[in-house]
């Protein structure tokens, strides 16, 4: 019986003791989850903290509302501003700034914005009201091409120019040593960039002419690279978001941009033989061109410096014997408009003499579509100089 008895207990103890550590785990475990809560509790503490700091470092609101008028001066905008505001552009790409209309709902716009941007220069013809509108009720309208040094218009006749390129001075050309950009080329002193209420250019509206400045400022990049730091100033004046020195480092980033266009686009031009640089197009548009890269243009088909003014006959008969007599080969339709006058004007051409006259579509006024090689600023300049270059060489 006590040796059964012995057995038995001898037995029995490994198994309380299984039992005992059995116990013992749970309440470690218990003991060991208690203690690292409190840490797991700690960390995301940390981690809401650390995303409220995020949150607080971003800057408030969504930057500035900015309304542009054309395509090109909106891709140039919307370039400067990227993900920091919004910005509408009331003309889609392929519009004539000359003629286009606009609605309420773009008038509306305008004077909702924090800031309008448009050429100038009586460009965007049908727009000056509602950019007095807008800027009569408080709004910020900046206009660029006035502050550029814009090139006169210099007519000997209805069709063609004189031979003083637009009194373009030599400060503007390409002289030996590249393009020979020096700091008072533009020469636009501190007052220059005032926002006076004069200051926008909106003052004589003739109902087809800018008068005596050239609008198309866009096709001299030098001349633009100048620009769009002033539209980056702009951006900073009306911006709450970003510091200033933002703005204006992406606005010297763009001006570097555009001054390795001028040479990217000088290269491209530099085919076109000295005796075959005359310009013959639709409208008077490509008058920068022609003066930064030593080009002429020699006749227009339109009469004047809008696209809304209308050929009349002796004027193209006048045209037809000029382009004769130079032995032109290329005339330049564009983006925005009609080609009927140039195909007619390079029909009576061939009909008349032994030339062979191609029309050739440009994008000038306005940004071209999607796959066009135009959809951006750069692009338009790219693909027209390629295409001049092409059809001249």
């Amino acid at each position: 019986m006590s040796l059964f008895r012995q057995k038995h207990a001898t037995t029995s103890l490994p198994m309380r003791a299984v039992a005992l550590i059995a116990v013992l785990g749970f309440a470690l475990a218990a003991c060991g989850e208690a203690e690292i809560e409190p840490e797991e509790a700690a960390e995301e503490t940390d981690e809401v903290e650390e995303a409220d700091e995020v949150e607080e470092a971003e800057p408030e609101g969504d930057g500035p509302h900015v309304v542009v008028t054309t395509s090109i001066l909106g891709d140039i905008v919307a370039t400067l501003v990227g993900d920091d505001g919004r910005v509408d552009v009331i003309m889609p790409p392929g519009a004539d700034p000359h003629g286009f209309q606009p609605s309420a709902s773009d008038a509306a716009m305008m004077r909702e914005a924090d800031l309008v941007v448009a050429n100038g220069l009586d460009l965007e013809e049908n727009l000056v009201s509602a950019l007095d509108a807008a800027e009569e009720e408080g709004v910020r309208v900046f206009t660029l091409a006035d502050k550029l040094d814009p090139i006169d218009f210099d007519w000997d006749g209805p069709h063609s120019h004189g031979d003083d390129d637009h009194g373009y001075d030599d400060d503007h050309g390409h002289d030996d040593d590249g393009h020979g950009h020096d700091d008072d080329g533009h020469g636009h002193d501190d007052d220059d960039h005032g926002h006076d209420d004069d200051d926008h250019g909106h003052d004589d509206h003739d109902d087809h002419d800018h008068g005596p400045e050239d609008p198309h400022v866009w096709f001299d990049p030098v001349r633009m690279a100048e620009g769009v730091q002033m539209l980056a100033a702009e951006l900073a004046d009306v911006d709450t978001r970003l510091d200033a020195t933002e703005w204006e480092s992406r606005g010297e980033d763009y001006a570097a941009e555009l001054m390795e266009l001028d040479e990217e686009i000088a290269e491209i031009l530099s085919a076109v033989p000295a005796g075959n640089r005359q310009l013959v197009t639709n409208h008077d548009a490509l008058g920068y061109l022609a003066a930064r890269y030593e080009f002429e243009v020699l006749a227009t088909v339109i009469p004047g410096s809008s696209t809304q003014a209308e050929a009349d006959a002796a004027g193209f008969a006048a045209l037809v014997e000029t382009v004769e007599d130079a032995g032109v080969t290329a005339v330049f339709a564009e983006n925005t408009d009609s080609t009927t006058l140039a195909d007619q004007l390079a029909s009576e051409v061939i009909g008349r003499s032994d030339l062979e006259v191609e029309v050739v579509r440009i994008y000038t006024d306005a940004l071209g579509e999607d796959g066009s090689g135009a959809e951006t600023y750069p692009g338009l300049l790219r693909t027209t100089s390629t295409l001049i270059a092409d059809a001249l060489s």
